[in-house]
């Protein structure tokens, strides 16, 4: 315990976590009085999984009303998010819904949650982007990921691509987190290896960046009575630590093996411990600046993570010495000069980034030298991030990082 936190955590209502219990879903939605809801996935989980009609015809039987929309795409835009309002509120007609329900991975759940404000009133979607004077009103939202690493059941935010610009755009507010989070690792079977290696590194990066990010009592929550994220505390880096220690155990046997159904669960569980860890208390640099790496190779959410993770890592060596030296241990680093083992520890992970197939420095995604300031600009100008990153010159320790993520180096002073 750390009698300085300043704790504000906001988990779903209901997690539900178990190898099928999906089945429970609508028996505990009729409980909970719901009548009329919509789901929102993707062609894949409609056509060719049998969870889609399983689902509504489990509802229907016990009277709960269901409106499919199957156009769920990755990284969906904010036309796609307008379209599907319109599609949506036609099917519904007069019907006024009670519910969303989210089945994919990050992408279909980020869509449903903005689903859930744009629905009630037909609203844009852009007039929910940025800081809002009041929570809007919106459809509780029910989510079941098919991936062991994003974590958006129990996340505050849905982002989304505005095509005018290219750039990511986020709808954020604490009433966006499901009010029911149900993990059924089963789901995550039937993911390839490119999915499983990139949904895994996100989940550990989740995990560690949270673990390591500015503790809540120095946090800037700009006044804010609600905030979405608030820095780490006790609490968060309990569940950060558990799913550091289940990835370390895990990640790479899902990879090997998809049909290690132990390590397959070991992910799930890893994935939404990291979630109620990051869900709280936010992230920083590397979800800073691998947004602007995505931005210009236009690789995976997992992958830009992972490829600037180790650089990050050694860039903290010092003033998360502690906590480096604790997630060393977990991946078997047992060396017993703690100086060495904390500087092994980014190398180790660069490793384990190589065997998931991922480039592990920024000239293997095709970046070329002279693109480097544009994408420290842009990694800097996301000003949330960037605040919460536990170092005195932030710009400069960016700009560091980068140059060696681009080189290929770690393990300097």
């Amino acid at each position: 315990m750390r009698t300085n936190d300043q704790i504000h955590f906001c988990p779903p209502a209901r997690v539900i976590l178990g190898c099928g219990s999906r089945a429970q879903l609508p028996t505990l939605l009729a409980r909970l009085g719901y009548k009329s809801g919509v789901l929102v996935t993707d062609t894949f989980f409609s056509k060719q999984t049998p969870w889609v009609k399983e689902y509504i015809d489990a509802a229907t039987a016990l009277g709960i009303e269901t409106v499919l929309f199957e156009g769920g795409k990755p990284d969906p835009t904010t036309t796609l998010c307008d379209d599907a309002t319109q599609e949506i509120r036609s099917k519904l007609g007069n019907t006024r819904p009670d519910h969303v329900i989210a089945l994919g991975g990050g992408s279909n759940i980020d869509l449903a949650k903005a689903l859930c404000v744009t629905i009630p009133d037909g609203k844009p979607v852009k007039q929910f982007i940025g800081a809002l004077p009041a929570a809007p009103h919106a459809l509780p939202l029910i989510a079941l990921p098919t991936t062991a690493g994003t974590g958006s059941e129990a996340t505050p935010g849905a982002i989304l691509i505005d095509p005018s610009n290219a750039t990511k755009v986020a709808v954020m507010d604490n009433v966006l987190r499901p009010v029911i989070a149900l993990i059924d690792p089963e789901f995550t079977y039937t993911c390839p290896p490119r999915v499983t290696a990139d949904s895994g590194i996100d989940a550990l990066t989740h995990a560690l960046e949270s673990y390591i990010t500015l503790d809540s009592f120095d946090f800037d929550r700009g006044g804010h009575p609600d905030p979405g994220y608030s820095g780490r505390s006790s609490l968060t880096m309990l569940f950060a630590h558990q799913a550091i220690d289940l990835c370390a155990r895990f990640l790479m046997r899902t990879y090997h093996d998809g049909g290690d159904t132990e390590a397959r669960i070991g992910m799930a569980y890893a994935s939404h411990y990291a979630a109620l860890s990051y869900g709280g208390a936010g992230l920083n640099a590397v979800h800073g600046i691998a947004y602007a790496v995505a931005g210009l190779t236009h690789q995976s959410h997992g992958s830009t993570n992972a490829v600037m993770l180790p650089y990050v890592l050694d860039a903290l060596r010092i003033t998360r010495h502690k906590e480096l030296l604790e997630v060393a241990r977990l991946f078997g680093l047992d060396d017993k000069d703690e100086q060495q083992v904390v500087q092994q520890l980014p190398a180790l992970i660069r490793d384990l980034i190589a065997q998931l197939g991922i480039p592990t420095n920024l000239r293997d995604f095709g970046i070329a030298q002279e693109q480097l300031p544009a994408l420290i600009e842009d990694a800097l100008a996301v000003t949330r991030l960037a605040k919460a990153f536990p170092v005195e010159d932030v710009a400069a320790t960016y700009a560091r990082i980068v140059k060696r993520a681009w080189a290929g180096e770690l393990g300097r002073a």
